[in-house]
């Protein structure tokens, strides 16, 4: 498996994902405005047509293409799971695993808010090795492979070189399915707040990290965001020159409930307050 691993033509694959998500981001810019039907998932938020027709045609391209990687999307998921379930970090059982947001900002979306985006990744042997996250109505592309640095439509991205708090420009989202969860994070908030420059809830994180790997904001942070939310942009944030751990400092993957990424200084920085108000539950 190693040597097939590593033999790869990450590029020529990287092309293939670019494709795949090209047709998703047709698919979310011809419902764009036009939406028919519009659901709620419990403790998951909303879901349209759109994200379906997305993941769909996303699924259809990298499984003709790769058909030896499995696929983790959101909706299938979904469909699949119980009301409300979790990812479990359990290693894929093919060679590698497909990860993906067929529609990052379901409720930006639905509003007719311009910030969202499709979200894919693929996961070899437990670690992200190549990352597209496209936000559509910007026409932006980010894309990034394992030690080759990260990019937005070809140009290299760096992550900021902030050194401290007070000088920061952040990012986070809420989650408010669970009274605990919410109520952490707005302790957290109130007192992040006083101490930065600013902070923005965009809705849609994997556009968060993209915009951390290209250093407009500083840092993000955030709690219980699922593993296709993340997976792409944790990368880019990487090879964009920064780090990314958990609200306790640990390194993080995307089946850890808590994520805080940036430049070393200012990911020491936000988890010194983090720290202050973390419950038991917070990995």
């Amino acid at each position: 498996m190693e040597n097939s691993v590593n033999s790869r033509d990450w590029k020529q694959v990287l092309g293939q994902a670019i494709k795949a998500v090209s047709l998703g981001r047709e698919v979310l810019l011809n419902y764009f405005g036009n939406l028919e039907h519009v659901e709620e998932k419990f403790q998951a938020g909303l879901v349209s047509e759109a994200d379906k027709e997305s993941e769909r045609v996303i699924a259809e391209h990298l499984k003709k293409n790769f058909p030896e990687f499995e696929f983790l999307g959101e909706e299938t998921f979904a469909g699949s799971h119980a009301p409300g379930a979790k990812v479990q970090a359990e290693p894929a059982q093919k060679v590698g695993r497909w990860i993906v947001d067929p529609l990052d900002g379901t409720t930006n979306y639905i509003h007719r808010f311009p910030i969202f985006c499709i979200s894919l990744a693929l996961e070899i042997n437990g670690q992200i090795q190549l990352a597209v996250i496209d936000v559509p109505i910007l026409k932006e592309t980010y894309t990034a492979i394992r030690g080759e640095g990260a990019f937005v439509n070809g140009r290299p991205l760096k992550v900021s070189n902030a050194s401290s708090l007070d000088k920061s420009f952040l990012a986070t989202g809420f989650v408010s399915e669970h009274e605990h969860v919410i109520a952490e994070q707005l302790k957290i908030f109130d007192e992040m707040v006083r101490k930065c420059r600013g902070v923005r809830r965009p809705g849609a994180a994997a556009y968060d990290l993209a915009q951390v790997a290209r250093g407009v904001f500083d840092g993000y942070w955030e709690r219980n965001i699922q593993p296709w939310d993340a997976a792409a942009g944790i990368l880019l944030v990487r090879e964009a020159g920064g780090i990314v751990q958990t609200y306790r400092g640990e390194e993080y993957h995307p089946y850890k409930n808590s994520i805080v990424a940036g430049n070393a200084n200012v990911v020491k920085a936000v988890q010194g307050v983090l720290k202050n108000h973390l419950d038991a539950q917070t990995q």
